[in-house]
């Protein structure tokens, strides 16, 4: 008898043990599924660009490149020289890369000099391509303050021959009020459209 009862208490705990974490489980489960989403932002497009000339071809915006730290969509924050973290409650709408080129042709379009501007894909043969590179699109924490900075290597290149028709580097930085998701991102669309600005200028003037 002593014998038959152990089994069955031991068989019991066991089945009590095992409904004790399958609870704890689905606590945990339903704890993450409870969470807040993270905030997500977008950018946007410049406008009001003065109507001044060139931007006489067709253009293919080719999806910019950039290294594996900025090509998410979590938004970058450079505590000190060298060191790479990420906001915690702010994310953009898409990959980084695939947002600058959605918004380079949105810029490209609003100039009113080049309209007539794709991208890879859209059975378009161009007469010019433009190739960029994202070198940095983040917070940066400086001894001089906090900043949004934004900097862009271009290339502009013929299709027909293959050659670098212009080449240049924008950059712009825009002060930060707070490394927080509105603050981070409304600086980071700032120094964005600076540069895009620049970019769409120089460009339609290169393609004469």
């Amino acid at each position: 008898m002593m014998r038959d009862s152990g089994a069955e208490g031991t068989q019991r705990f066991g089945v009590g043990r095992g409904r004790a974490v399958l609870g704890v489980f689905l606590t945990l489960a339903l704890a993450g599924c409870a969470s807040a989403p993270i905030p997500t932002y977008d950018l946007s497009a410049p406008t009001g660009f003065a109507a001044r000339g060139g931007g006489n071809g067709q253009l293919v915006v080719v999806t910019p490149t950039a290294l594996a730290v900025l090509d998410s969509e979590k938004i970058v924050v450079e505590p000190t020289p060298g060191q790479v973290t990420y906001l915690p409650e702010a994310q953009w709408s898409d990959r980084l890369t695939s947002l600058l080129q959605a918004r380079t042709i949105q810029a490209f379009e609003n100039s009113s000099r080049q309209r007539r501007v794709a991208r890879p894909g859209d059975g378009v043969t161009g007469d010019y391509q433009l190739n960029m590179d994202v070198r940095s699109f983040g917070i940066k924490v400086l001894p001089e303050g906090t900043f949004a900075v934004v900097e862009i290597s271009a290339k502009l290149i013929a299709t027909q021959t293959g050659r670098i028709v212009s080449a240049r580097i924008f950059s712009a930085r825009v002060p930060v009020a707070s490394v927080s998701g509105t603050s981070a991102t409304t600086a980071l669309d700032q120094a964005s459209n600076q540069v895009l600005m620049e970019l769409v200028r120089w460009a339609n003037g290169a393609q004469g």
